[in-house]
């Protein structure tokens, strides 16, 4: 997502982040492999351009890697879903192709620990497509939210739909003409995400915190300045 406020460019994540970020915090993914799609329902461990899977015992996944010294080649999907209801809940898929080797049996006998070395990754969203290697990948790190933003973002579309409405005063009236559903989208280190929807389309609009929030206490504190902003007429930065 490029956004901007005025001259001048408005913090975002890479996407190499997003790349970190989103494999941090999903649960499931497809594999694709030997012309069969596997869907695997696992967190993923990120070690740089290293992903750790795990698969149940026997899968058909982990006896073909078993069978290929040099790992068996393979092309990992993941889908990037919105936790909050809104039209076009999809914010991303991602893409990634490298090698997966078997890597050991699980503590608890019943599924093995798979390990894929990422070879280039890509990110499409509803605003571009983003290539990476495996040392772009590497150099970056997941967003200190990722793994709190499902639960941060349905719990202020569910319980705070007051400090929404408050949020809209810094946007251009402009974006509100048609009446639009304000809904959380995303949120990161360095801001919250609207998605304003009207019967004719949606429009997604990035408001920045003053400063990135370090972790989910920093996070509580950001979003204060944001609505302090909001409640007193001050600038801040948006679409």
């Amino acid at each position: 997502m490029s956004l901007s406020a005025g001259d001048a460019e408005v913090p975002e994540p890479t996407t190499a982040e997003r790349v970190q970020s989103l494999l941090s915090a999903t649960s499931s993914l497809t594999v694709r492999a030997c012309g069969e799609h596997h869907d695997l329902d696992t967190p993923v461990s990120v070690h740089g351009s290293r992903l750790r899977l795990r698969a149940p015992l026997g899968d058909p996944l982990a006896t073909a890697a078993a069978r290929e010294t040099d790992g068996l080649a393979v092309v990992l999907d993941v889908t990037d879903i919105s936790p909050v209801a809104v039209r076009d809940r999809i914010r991303a898929r991602l893409t990634l192709a490298g090698r997966l080797h078997l890597a050991h049996l699980a503590d608890d006998g019943l599924s093995v620990h798979l390990r894929v070395d990422v070879a280039h990754a890509v990110l499409a969203t509803p605003y571009g497509t983003g290539a990476l290697t495996a040392g772009d990948l590497a150099l970056a790190s997941p967003d200190p939210l990722a793994r709190y933003e499902a639960a941060m973002l349905t719990h202020l579309a569910d319980d705070h739909a007051d400090a929404l409405a408050v949020l809209t005063r810094l946007l251009d009236p402009d974006l509100l003409a048609q009446h639009p559903e304000v809904r959380p989208l995303a949120l990161d280190r360095h801001g919250l995400v609207l998605r304003l929807d009207h019967p004719h389309g949606h429009r997604d609009v990035r408001l920045v915190f003053p400063e990135p929030a370090a972790d989910t206490e920093d996070f509580g504190q950001r979003m204060h300045e944001l609505l302090t902003a909001a409640q007193h007429g001050l600038p801040a930065h948006r679409l």
